[in-house]
């Protein structure tokens, strides 16, 4: 072979060895954030990952003069600078809360639980009927802020007589943090209880909404919290235990996830810190309660954007191109890690149905014709809850129906009031139990 091509050839293999032993490093560097669970922000594996690559390349040139021992140093230096923005920080690590809402002020109540929860309250309209049952609602996430769209929704309740209330569970939106370990939907059902005593109003309908449609359904199973409730209404639900939580099944009609253009602004999965922190966690194989970066700061890092499809996937295909925005980047907080955790133990949990079917209290399930969500997750409760006495299947919108499109927040509030004034409903009882197999067959 020629010189020159020896070279060359000698050339690309030096290229080549050196772009291995780079890639080895930073597998092996994620491979020990996985085994150390991110410990020390990941330094702990940043610094066996150095090690272990700075001998490797003592040993690599052992045998060479000594200009020529620093180039096996080069690939080293390069994954050190690559693995070192794991473990970097570019927000900041104590939580910052989204600012106040121009319209309402935001109360902080402690509750007995021992969580401290913010509170936001729309009083009933001074002209016209007022309902004596103070109205609560229980926004999805699970661990999340309540989006502006939601705010706009509940003060139309207000506007039509309701004395209503709202919280931000623990953790979201303006709520103070828990620690990671005691995010658990047990404890969401009792930070309802301990609400609705603070509240100290009596009996209160509630309107559970996506996660919080979990948490009231619970709820309805455990007497003790549902003696508290006067009348539930349930609105695309998750799935209320573990059993649950494992079914595949059918879904809605056509959703706009997917058609929509890719939510614009800053994401955090961006940056390779939160992209490797969210996406592990996000697959299960870092835990939420992960040493490589606390709760206030994924909380702090995460943005709209990082949804993605998630916010389209609310909204029915015809929508596609004129979903809403649904809330303010100032007003937006979600918990990635915490809601991780709450819904882990949804799926741990044992069958909550034997209990369920002991509920006494009047409730009514609400499923969107788009729904996202796995349609036995509501089927499941109205099979199981015998307290049920209408099921109103809402034509025209997805999973987030009232959403300020047409007369969707209209609509939803008709359906809402006339359960709450047991006055007749405005759509037809659709499913009734009956017809749960009918209906999984032919709306899908």
């Amino acid at each position: 072979m020629p010189p020159p091509v020896l070279r060359l050839v000698r050339s690309i293999g030096r290229v080549l060895s050196a772009l291995a032993t780079l890639v080895t490093l930073v597998v092996v560097f994620l491979a020990l954030i996985a085994l150390t669970d991110g410990a020390g922000s990941g330094l702990a594996a940043w610094g066996t990952t150095l090690g272990a690559g700075t001998l490797f390349a003592l040993w690599r040139g052992r045998h060479r003069t000594w200009p020529a021992r620093l180039v096996p140093f080069l690939p080293v230096v390069v994954a050190a600078a690559l693995t070192a923005t794991v473990c970097i920080p570019t927000v900041p690590t104590a939580r910052r809360y989204p600012s106040a809402l121009p319209f309402v002020s935001t109360q902080h109540w402690n509750l007995a639980t021992g969580s401290r929860v913010a509170v936001y309250h729309y009083p009933p309209a001074k002209s016209g009927p007022r309902h004596s049952v103070p109205f609560v609602y229980l926004h999805g996430g699970p661990v999340r802020g309540i989006s502006v769209q939601d705010h706009r929704f509940l003060r139309l309740l207000a506007r039509k007589g309701y004395d209503v209330y709202a919280y931000e569970q623990a953790g979201g939106g303006r709520s103070d943090l828990l620690p990671m370990d005691q995010y658990t939907i047990s404890r969401s059902v009792r930070d309802l209880a301990a609400f609705v005593d603070r509240l100290d109003k009596g009996k209160v309908d509630i309107l559970g909404f996506s996660s919080g449609g979990v948490v009231l359904t619970r709820a309805l199973a455990d007497p003790g919290v549902a003696a508290r409730l006067h009348r539930a209404i349930i609105a695309e639900p998750g799935p209320m235990d573990g059993p649950t939580a494992h079914i595949t099944g059918h879904k809605g009609r056509a959703s706009a996830r997917g058609l929509t253009p890719a939510p614009t602004g800053p994401r955090s999965t961006h940056v390779p810190r939160y992209a490797v922190a969210l996406g592990l966690m996000r697959l299960g194989v870092l835990t939420p309660e992960t040493g490589l970066i606390g709760q206030a700061e994924g909380d702090n890092a995460f943005t709209a954007a990082d949804l993605g499809s998630d916010t389209a996937s609310a909204y029915c295909a015809r929508d596609a191109h004129r979903i809403p925005t649904e809330d303010t980047a100032q007003n937006f907080s979600f918990s990635p890690a915490a809601s991780l955790r709450v819904q882990q133990t949804v799926k741990d949990s044992p069958s909550i149905a034997p209990r369920l079917r002991r509920s006494r209290t009047p409730a009514m399930l609400m499923i969107a014709e788009c729904s996202s969500q796995v349609r036995q997750w509501a089927t499941a409760a109205l099979a199981n809850d015998p307290a049920i006495q209408r099921t109103q299947y809402m034509p025209g919108v997805g999973h987030h129906m009232w959403n300020g499109l047409d007369d969707n927040n209209d609509r939803a509030a008709d359906v809402i009031t006339a359960f709450l004034q047991d006055k007749p409903a405005p759509l037809p009882n659709y499913p009734t139990r009956d017809e749960i197999p009918a209906f999984l067959r032919d709306h899908k």
